[in-house]
């Protein structure tokens, strides 16, 4: 996926590259894979479960930050609001992937075969 994600936003702050060297980076690991990478990729299932479990753990850290807030353990409120917002914007995200995938599915029913 092209584009600043937070997951490409986390590994620029935790190592201080750039986009374009991250970018460039993947570009030369996908040449380094070749077409066996493509063959082995993985199946559409196998990355729905992955992006679950991404959303989930953000959830967990969410509500993990959220309880510190509320019992003084943590006195940063902008921290907190940020893990909420990014659980939240994961959330919404993955939605609209069911929605879509949803949708896709009652059109390849709807084909006559």
């Amino acid at each position: 996926m092209e584009g600043l994600t937070i997951r490409n936003a986390e590994h620029m702050i935790q190592t201080g590259d750039t986009f374009s060297e991250i970018r460039s980076a993947r570009q030369q690991q996908e040449r380094a894979l070749g077409d066996a990478g493509v063959a082995s990729g993985g199946s559409f299932a196998d990355s729905l479960k992955s992006a679950i479990n991404e959303v989930n753990e953000l959830q967990k850290v969410s509500d993990s930050k959220m309880q510190a807030l509320a019992t003084g353990e943590n006195k940063n409120i902008p921290e907190v609001m940020l893990a909420v917002e990014k659980a939240d914007i994961a959330l919404k995200m993955l939605v609209q992937v069911r929605n879509k995938v949803i949708d896709a599915y009652q059109e390849v029913m709807k084909m006559q075969v």
